[in-house]
């Protein structure tokens, strides 16, 4: 064996070792990452179903601040439906498709829009203000906030009256309501009940919560890698 050679046979594979060092560390960064996420919805979760639980507050008391930490708190509020400010949103239920009605509510503070329920396919916006309550009404449900854009690949369309997702500044712009932009009420009762009223309650809550899994994932991706950097480093040559 030559000098030359001897020497090379004694060389580290330091180049591939470092990558899959880097590998191990950028994984384990990942995995640490989800275990955060793990924790954070957690909370949310909880905090979630522990509103929704809760003795439901006054709208307005919820929005004299930012909603968006009481989104899917129990909230109450009283006051007359504006009928020409109603609109139909196309969506989809535990009942398949159609359209959530929403309605501003004209309260002592102000207006806010109501979801009042889910109407099925062939529902006509005439209809549902002839058969809207015009008296005072209480409403009990969720407190939701505003879904700016449209729905999945469908911008909202208001010229045309035709809207895909719970946008309340456009919404109500259209109308010409002066509403809180900020957020909606998703119905779960309505009192005194309307006869032909919308199918209220059908809100779905469910947050996916695949954390867990993800995090052993890139755990045990980051064990590999470093793995084989130590058999690759140790490895006779």
């Amino acid at each position: 064996m030559t000098v030359s050679g001897a020497a090379g046979a004694g060389r580290k594979p330091v180049v591939p070792c470092a990558v899959l060092l880097v590998l191990a560390a950028a994984f384990a960064a990942l995995a640490v990452w989800q275990v955060q996420r793990l924790h954070w919805k957690e909370a949310l979760i909880s905090r979630v179903d522990a509103g929704m639980r809760a003795t439901p507050l006054p709208l307005e008391r919820v929005a004299a601040s930012d909603p968006a930490p009481f989104e899917y708190r129990r909230v109450i509020v009283s006051g007359r439906y504006r009928l020409s400010g109603t609109v139909l949103v196309s969506g989809a239920s535990t009942r398949g498709s159609g359209y959530w009605v929403l309605a501003p509510l004209q309260t002592a503070g102000g207006i806010a829009y109501v979801n009042r329920g889910f109407m099925p396919l062939g529902t006509r916006i005439d209809t549902v203000r002839r058969q809207t309550p015009t008296g005072p009404v209480t409403v009990i449900g969720l407190l939701r906030v505003s879904e700016p854009g449209g729905g999945f690949l469908r911008a909202n369309r208001p010229a045309e009256d035709r809207w895909y997702s719970r946008d309340i500044a456009t919404i109500a712009a259209a109308r010409h309501q002066r509403a809180d932009p900020r957020l909606f009420v998703d119905a779960f009762s309505e009192s005194p009940a309307a006869p032909y009223a919308p199918i209220a309650g059908l809100t779905v809550v469910s947050f996916p919560n695949n954390h867990l899994s993800y995090a052993l994932t890139w755990a045990a991706l980051a064990i590999l890698s470093a793995s084989g950097a130590f058999v690759l480093w140790r490895k006779p040559r």
